[in-house]
This record gives structure tokens, C-alpha cells and sequence, in this order.
């Protein structure tokens, strides 16, 4: 049987990107029971893939409520809707079995991470400001996507010079823009960029050096996406909500690296038992974005302990 629940989580101030300001974390929490034990997850419905809460509600309601994970794959796209699902089923297979997800899905036992912390857009010098403050992070993520880019990514790199940058431009730049910028993207301290172009336009990228590695992250969303990046970008971002669920996010990570990317596991901004199941695709990857509870100002019970930037491994009083 599932359940839904529609929740608010108040982000700690407010969190600003090229697209738009938010205040609050919503999400879809999903509940699957088989009468004794129960599995919780949760995902974050984004309109910039046509979603909404009520519609994700409306595509999990019209599941059978004994539906399976294997038919689950064939039953929804990937999106927020599966993924609330899939991971709540997970999460029921687990405690029916008595053991952990990572033992069922055949993985190592996780390990702590080390995550990029991502600075909302801003003014230049609240930007510097907010670089000060947590300059002693390793990986700042900064996000981009204005015509005063360059200004912010200076006053980023002065207020935490010794922090790895990753600049997300969330398809803010052209292909002009973007060749203006990567030159100097190394001398900033830049490691890698996100979504240069819009996923639609992103053709150019073949044809344009790349100084630092460019991730895919509006680009790809689950398997079907591979084929169409080589050659365009080096690494990719995956996010439960894009795929699905963790079923298909680990297929992805799997064929990803065989077809020679690199991997960066990203998140919405979401709560701890967003991340728990992540954190399992998370495990060896070159890039790990999964900061969104250090964004909120409230979390679930049992949230995830994050010790500065290293977040610890989930407790399976969470999830999984």
C-alpha cells in the first residue's frame, strides 16, 4: 500500500538561483507498507521538467498498491513520482529482509562523503561574504547564469581562495558567453562546470574547448540520455528526481563510467531521506553535490550528521 504526503521544509534564508528564489524545500513524501513493516522516502517535484506536487500525487495514486519495483520501471518516467516510489520501496525491501539497501543491491558498505557546499546567487560582495564564512569548506558550489558572472566568480575565489570551486551556470550561458568565460575559469579555481547551455542548445559544446571538465545536468536524466553527450561533455550529474529512483540511478552510474564519464551525484534541495539513498550512488564518485539539508532549517527525524562539509553515513532509522 502507498501513502503521500505533501511537506514543507524552511530553507535557512533564501536560496537563489538563475531561474528564480525559493524559501521553502516542498516535497512529495511516499510510504509504502506491507502491513508490518514500512518504507519512507521522499522527492522534490521541479517545475523546470513540467512538474508539480499535485501531479507527482496524481501519478503515484494511480499506482496499483501492490506494485513491485521491477514493474514500477515500465510503469512511470523517470522523474519525481518513481523516484518517491522506488526508494520507498527499497526502503520496505530493506526492513522486510532485516538488512540494509547497499547488502540487496549487491554494493560496499557506504562510506562518509565530502560535499560541495553551494553558495546562493547573489550580489558579488555577499557572495565574498558567503565565502568568507565557510572558506574552510574544500568544494564551494556557486551558482551562475547572469551577465555579471565573472565579478561573483572573482569575489567567490577572494573570499575562499583555497576552496575547489563548481560553477553552475544552470543553462544561463550561450555558447559565446561560455567561450568568453572557460579561459579563465582555472585561474578562479574552478574544477568543473554545470550546464553551461541549455540542454536543447547544447550542440556547441563539441566544438568548443573545454578547460575544465563540463558536466551534463539538464542533459541527462537517466540511460536514454548517454548517447547524445559524448563528445559534448566529461562528466555527468545525477539526481534521483532525474532518474527515478535509485534502480535506475545506479544502472546509469554503472553504464555512465563504462562509456567513460565521470560521475558527480547531485540533489534538489531536499531533506536528509533525499539523500540518504543517494549517498549509495555517491559512493566513488569524483564530485558529490548532496549539501541540501545544510540548506534548511529544519530536517527530518533522524537526519543525516554532516561534520563540516563530510556527510556521515545515513542511519537506517532514516532510510535504507
Amino acid at each position: 500500500m502507498l501513502g503521500i504526503s505533501l511537506d514543507d521544509f524552511p530553507i535557512a534564508g533564501v536560496f537563489n538561483i538563475s531561474r528564480g528564489s525559493k524559501t521553502v524545500a516542498e516535497v512529495v513524501t511516499v510510504t509504502a507498507s506491507d502491513g508490518e513493516n514500512r518504507g519512507l522516502a521522499e522527492s522534490v517535484p521541479y517545475a523546470r521538467y513540467g512538474e508539480t506536487r499535485d501531479g507527482v500525487a496524481r501519478d503515484i495514486l494511480g499506482l496499483a498498491p501492490t506494485v513491485t519495483r521491477a514493474a514500477l520501471q515500465g510503469l512511470l518516467p523517470a522523474g519525481a513520482a518513481r523516484n518517491a516510489v522506488d526508494c520507498a520501496l527499497w526502503d520496505l525491501e530493506a526492513k522486510a529482509a532485516g538488512r540494509a539497501v547497499w547488502e540487496l543491491a549487491g554494493l560496499p558498505a557506504p562510506k562518509p562523503l565530502v560535499t560541495a557546499f553551494t553558495l546562493s546567487l547573489d550580489t558579488p560582495e555577499r557572495m565574498r561574504a558567503a565565502a568568507m564564512r565557510h572558506a574552510a569548506r574544500p568544494i564551494l558550489k556557486i551558482k551562475l547564469g547572469t551577465p555579471d558572472d565573472m565579478s561573483r566568480l572573482e569575489a567567490v575565489h577572494l573570499g575562499a581562495p583555497s576552496a575547489r570551486l563548481i560553477v553552475d551556470a544552470n543553462e544561463g550561458w550561450s555558447a559565446d558567453i561560455y567561450r568568453a568565460i572557460a579561459p579563465d575559469l582555472l585561474r578562479f579555481g574552478v574544477v568543473l562546470v554545470e550546464q553551461p547551455l541549455p540542454a536543447g542548445d547544447d550542440d556547441a559544446l563539441a566544438g568548443i574547448a573545454r578547460p575544465v571538465p563540463v558536466c551534463a545536468d539538464e542533459s541527462c536524466h537517466d540511460r536514454a540520455s548517454l548517447a547524445a553527450l559524448a563528445g559534448k561533455y566529461d562528466v555527468i550529474n545525477i539526481k534521483l528526481d532525474k532518474t527515478g529512483g535509485l534502480t535506475e540511478a545506479l544502472a546509469l552510474r554503472d553504464a555512465a563510467r563504462k562509456a567513460g564519464f565521470g560521475i558527480m551525484v547531485g540533489c534538489m534541495v531536499g531533506t536528509s531521506l533525499a539523500m540518504a539513498p543517494a549517498s549509495l550512488v555517491a559512493q566513488g564518485a569524483g564530485f558529490v553535490d548532496l549539501d541540501g539539508p545544510l540548506l534548511l532549517g529544519r530536517d527530518r527525524d533522524h537526519a543525516i550528521r554532516y561534520d563540516g562539509s563530510t556527510m556521515q553515513v545515513p542511519s537506517r532509522s532514516l532510510w535504507g
